[in-house]
């Protein structure tokens, strides 16, 4: 392989300068991931012990290698550990990739089906909700994430939880996905309490507040009138026509 320059008694050849600019992009995307989380520490001492084991190799510098790489081992199974929200925000920014979101859009499309049919029955039987979609941040800095559930999303299950005489009613369900993550989550509530001459009640001002902080996507249908709105960016949208509902739900989640 043609080699380009050398520092020191290293030979840098092209293969080389693509393999280290391929890393470092990996890493910076990592750091743009994490960097307002805990978890952004862990991975500079990663990416240390990395640099510390490439280094002791060039040298030859065995028994320090061997046991750079066993730390780093360790180190690593620590962060996945440890870091196991964090680490699902990674992997949601992936499910994002056109590539890969042409295999999730068959579950996705299921999962709105499901989701839009419990709303309409809610809607037309006054019963209140609020129903969180998870996109590429982690929610779990924002809101108490109540009752794990962990089951696929079906209509079924919605309409049950939202039962007002489940003990799980009150609050929010966070769906990831396919999956009802958790229930009766409670979310941050909004400084606003008028909008458009409107004043909000409780579900709507923690939709807002929660679309105010992050990028997901919070349906709510009001307990009082039925009507079934959406907050995102920042933003609440009022009464969204039955027939609107579905399509622009599928809009805004593919």
């Amino acid at each position: 392989m043609l080699e380009l320059f050398k520092i020191g008694f290293i030979n840098v050849t092209l293969i080389d300068l693509i393999d280290f600019v391929l890393l470092f992009a990996l890493f910076y995307w990592l750091y743009k991931l994490l960097k307002d989380t805990v978890a952004v520490q862990i991975l500079f001492v990663l990416v240390l012990l990395i640099l510390m084991t490439f280094v002791s190799e060039l040298i030859n510098l065995r028994s320090i290698g061997w046991l750079l790489k066993a730390v780093m081992s360790v180190w690593l199974l620590a962060f996945i550990i440890l870091f196991q929200p964090e680490l699902r925000r990674v992997l949601l920014r992936l499910s994002n990739l056109p590539i890969l979101r042409f295999f999730l859009r068959t579950n996705l499309t299921q999962t709105i089906d499901e989701v839009i049919s419990a709303v309409k029955e809610m809607s037309e039987n006054h019963i209140g909700a609020l129903i969180v979609f998870v996109r590429s941040q982690n929610l779990e800095m924002n809101i108490d994430t109540g009752v794990p559930i962990g089951a696929n999303v079906s209509r079924e299950l919605i309409l049950s939880i939202f039962n007002p005489k489940s003990p799980l009613h009150d609050g929010a369900i966070l769906i990831d996905e396919s999956t009802i993550l958790y229930a009766k989550c409670i979310l941050p509530l909004s400084t606003v309490t008028k909008l458009n001459g409107r004043l909000l009640g409780t579900r709507h001002r923690a939709a807002l507040g929660l679309a105010e902080q992050t990028d997901a996507l919070v349906l709510i249908v009001s307990e009082e009138t039925g009507g079934i709105s959406i907050a995102e960016a920042g933003r609440l949208e009022f009464n969204i026509p039955k027939n609107k509902i579905e399509h622009l739900l599928k809009e805004k989640l593919s």
